[in-house]
C-alpha cells in the first residue's frame, strides 16, 4: 500500500510540473489518504504484535 501512495505521490509532483492542477490535486489526495491507511496498519500491526509477545 505504500508502493501506491508513493506512486501516486510522483504522479502528483509530475502533474503538478506539467500544470495539471486537477490531475495533480486528486492524485495527491490519494496520496494521502493511502499514506495514512499505511500508517493506522503499522501502528495497528505493532499494537499486536507487542500484545502477542506477552504471556498470559
Amino acid at each position: 500500500m505504500l508502493y501506491w501512495a508513493l506512486v501516486c505521490l510522483i504522479i502528483a509532483v509530475v502533474a503538478g510540473v506539467l500544470g495539471f492542477g486537477g490531475v495533480a490535486g486528486a492524485a495527491a489526495g490519494i496520496a494521502k489518504v493511502l499514506f495514512f491507511v499505511f500508517i493506522i496498519f503499522l501502528i495497528v500491526s505493532l499494537v499486536m504484535n507487542a500484545m502477542k509477545g506477552r504471556g498470559p
